[in-house]
């Protein structure tokens, strides 16, 4: 459970950055420096509701997308990210160890006081078969980062803390292909 905890929170922080591709249409704008708040509400799983915050800065939103980047080039044989009236869309398609998730987020807000994220997907193979999740990321700047905080740090439920930078040492947590 603590694995799979992890992962989403994980996992929720990338969606709530929705790190854009190299040359995709339209790129994100940077978040405002400092502790962001993520409400994460999942619906179709069976992972409660959560939160986490994460200290960042214009130099760590940048090279979360530019190490996330590779890993999803590998992954996702889409991913697309559009400027609308009204915000951004992100469309993608995904595949780890045997599940294909095609997934379709609206994003609206200033990325300076808050932003939400609303995203439905659709999920095929793997252990857990055909399903679909909706999962809405309501992220809100509290404020500069906490004493003793540095770019990157993230608090997630439990007050399991780590760095987004060491992300790379968390690789092993993800589930292997047959």
């Amino acid at each position: 459970m603590m694995r799979q905890l992890l992962l989403s929170c994980l996992t929720g922080c990338a969606v709530a950055l929705l790190v854009p591709s190299a040359g995709s249409a339209d790129d994100l704008p940077v978040r405002k420096a400092g502790l962001w708040e993520m409400k994460m509400v999942k619906t179709g799983s069976a992972l409660p509701e959560m939160a986490m915050q994460h200290c960042t800065d214009e130099t760590t939103d940048k090279d979360m997308s530019n190490s996330v980047s590779p890993v999803a080039k590998q992954i996702c044989s889409k991913r697309e990210i559009r400027k609308t009236a009204t915000g951004y869309v992100s469309d993608s398609v995904c595949s780890v160890a045997g599940t294909t998730v095609t997934s379709h987020a609206e994003i609206t807000g200033d990325f300076n006081s808050a932003y939400t994220v609303k995203t439905s997907s659709h999920s095929e193979g793997g252990p857990i078969g055909t399903h679909d999740t909706t999962t809405t990321i309501e992220a809100k700047w509290l404020g500069a980062c906490k004493e003793g905080q540095k770019p990157g740090d993230i608090v997630m439920p439990g007050g399991l803390k780590m760095n987004i930078k060491d992300a790379e040492k968390l690789k092993g947590l993800l589930p292997k292909s047959n």
